[in-house]
């Protein structure tokens, strides 16, 4: 049988507050409370109804084992929940602009490849150091 988190997207909208509450064992006026100081932002429908999304429910998940199971204040924990997503922002940018440039060497030793170079030697890579410096000297000498 399969869950409903792998049939339902991850940031759609579907819980009323009273399931989440009961999801998470936390008493409803302390998921609005959460939502007022802005740890939450549930989606709202015309008539004002809170649905939260599976995305909510592990964000509310994560503030109660803060609380909790560490002690950590909720300023505290949004300190915490806006680093991870900066941290997080920044690991898919790392990863983004490693492929590109992954691509970028793969394109240049293909087209040295292609016009058989003269010279025998490697392309550099992006581990090496940059044309006509060397790693052993130090620029600001």
């Amino acid at each position: 049988m399969t869950r409903d988190e792998d049939l339902i997207p991850q940031h759609e909208p579907v819980f009323q507050i009273s399931i989440v509450s009961r999801m998470i064992g936390l008493h409803q006026q302390t998921i609005r409370s959460y939502e007022r100081i802005g740890l939450v932002k549930p989606h709202r429908t015309q008539g004002n109804t809170r649905l939260y999304s599976h995305a909510d429910v592990e964000r509310l998940q994560t503030v109660t084992r803060l609380v909790n199971d560490l002690g950590v204040n909720l300023a505290g924990v949004d300190v915490i929940l806006r680093m991870t997503k900066q941290i997080e922002e920044l690991h898919t940018e790392l990863e983004r602009v490693t492929t590109r440039l992954r691509d970028a060497e793969a394109r240049l030793n293909s087209m040295d490849a292609s016009r058989g170079s003269a010279t025998n030697a490697p392309r550099r890579t992006s581990t090496d150091a940059p044309r006509g410096a060397s790693r052993d000297t130090n620029p600001t000498e």
